[in-house]
């Protein structure tokens, strides 16, 4: 019975996002540039990743993560779950590589990655989904790879109708940090940061963000 309605909330989020990846992308390609510290964070982990191997930007939206990371150096490609984000995403991005995938079930290798980025990617998961979602990118990144992942920090669930416009059914779910980090050291992940800043007005929904830096072990 889990495992039906996990599908059905798939279908639910790519049909949202199906309708909503137009005005999501309208809205959101240039969100970074009234954010300093996302800028500085992603110019941190560039350098720490650039050189290493490929890096996967899960839940990539309509890939402006990626293109940042891309113009820093970075052998990056997005996955998403929406068909209709990957395609806004490779619209944009020409040169840039995009695919379809599930966090918890990547078409890609053992070991394969050198970093893993997720700008929000947990946000539609529940906390007892995170080990499974952990596990997965742990599986696919090298000894000493690196994941950043950034979320909304709480215990709030906000449920979404409207997305720029759009009509939508979507939960966004907020975490609270200490219990994200300890189902990343439970994934074998060591948590080696943990930032926290106030929502920047006007650039965001305004809600307390959280950033880790982990590393596979």
């Amino acid at each position: 019975m889990i495992e039906v309605f996990r599908a059905l909330r798939n279908v639910n989020t790519c049909e949202s996002y199906h309708s909503a990846a137009e005005a999501y992308a309208q809205h959101l390609f240039g969100e970074l540039y009234g954010k300093p510290l996302d800028r500085h964070l992603l110019d941190r982990f560039a350098a720490e990743v650039r050189g290493r191997g490929r890096v996967a930007d899960v839940g990539c939206g309509p890939g402006h993560v990626a293109r940042y990371l891309a113009e820093r150096g970075v052998d990056v490609f997005g996955v998403d779950l929406s068909p209709a984000m990957v395609d806004s995403a490779r619209r944009r991005n020409p040169g840039l590589e995009f695919r379809e995938g599930d966090l918890r079930a990547l078409d890609l290798r053992d070991g394969s990655l050198a970093g893993v980025l997720g700008f929000y990617a947990i946000v539609h998961f529940e906390l007892s989904e995170l080990d499974a979602v952990f596990a997965e990118l742990r599986r696919v990144l090298s000894p000493g790879g690196a994941l950043l992942v950034a979320f909304h920090a709480g215990e709030e669930t906000v449920h979404v109708e409207d997305l720029f416009g759009r009509p939508v059914s979507l939960d966004f779910r907020f975490h609270k940090p200490a219990a994200v980090s300890q189902a990343l050291r439970s994934a074998s992940f060591a948590v080696v940061e943990s930032l926290e800043r106030e929502p920047y007005p006007g650039a965001e929904y305004p809600s307390h963000r959280c950033y880790l830096l982990a590393r596979a072990v």
